[in-house]
């Protein structure tokens, strides 16, 4: 079954230095239909302006991945931690016991990123914080393994949750297929372009929830960019 959450119908925020879409609802007065997606419980779409960022704050028990589309994003942490993310990669960070970081624009256009945060196998362990480059042409016509909860998925960032993040580019006419396994689940957002999903034909920035089926069909409509979760 596919769940078609269209750009036009995520709940929003504006705090001018923040622009943020929903794709899962994360406050009262929100789209109540988009709820989450197994263990997937936020995907926020964001736009950080050029100067702008998240002071220091906390969080605890969370698995963060972010997904930078375009800019540098800054990164410090109270383990220690400092990284510059650039578009195309990624940053996960295991919250665990509890960590305090901030998040910047550093560079000089608009910061956008996926925030992307699932519910951990279980709660407690050290915190932690990684990053990788993951070059675009790695993943040209296929789906690549960011980030994983399984240690069979090499090269991917390690995370503590029942889930995988992937991504993939398509040309025109491009086609890629996903199989997921029985009781599993996964969410697709469509970064650029256009593409169908088993013949859904889905909008740049579009979602899509994905259950109780196993195979998944996507065809690029024009040169495209996915990332998606699976999830259990």
């Amino acid at each position: 079954m596919l769940t078609h959450r269209r750009w036009q119908t995520l709940s929003n925020a504006d705090f001018g230095w923040l622009r943020a879409k929903h794709h899962i609802t994360v406050f009262d007065g929100g789209n109540p239909e988009h709820e989450p997606v197994g263990n997937l419980v936020v995907w926020n779409d964001d736009e950080i302006a050029v100067g702008g960022g998240f002071p220091l704050h906390g969080h605890q028990d969370m698995e963060i991945i972010t997904y930078v589309r375009q800019g540098v994003l800054g990164h410090r942490d109270t383990l220690g931690s400092e990284g510059l993310i650039h578009a195309g990669d990624v940053q996960v960070m295991s919250a665990g016991t509890g960590i305090r970081h901030a998040e910047f624009n550093k560079g000089d256009v608009p910061l956008k990123l996926y925030q992307i945060w699932l519910q951990p196998r279980a709660v407690g362990g050290a915190p932690q914080w990684h990053t990788r480059q993951f070059p675009k042409n790695d993943r040209a016509a296929r789906f690549v393994v960011l980030a994983s909860g399984f240690s069979d998925d090499e090269g991917a960032l390690s995370i503590r949750a029942d889930a995988r993040v992937l991504a993939a580019t398509l040309k025109t006419g491009e086609q890629v297929r996903h199989v997921l396994a029985p009781l599993r689940s996964a969410y697709l957002v469509v970064a650029s372009g256009r593409v169908s999903v088993n013949g859904e034909p889905m909008n740049a920035f579009d979602g899509v929830a994905i259950t109780q089926t196993t195979n998944v069909e996507i065809v690029a409509l024009e040169d495209s960019e996915l990332v998606m979760v699976d999830t259990g």
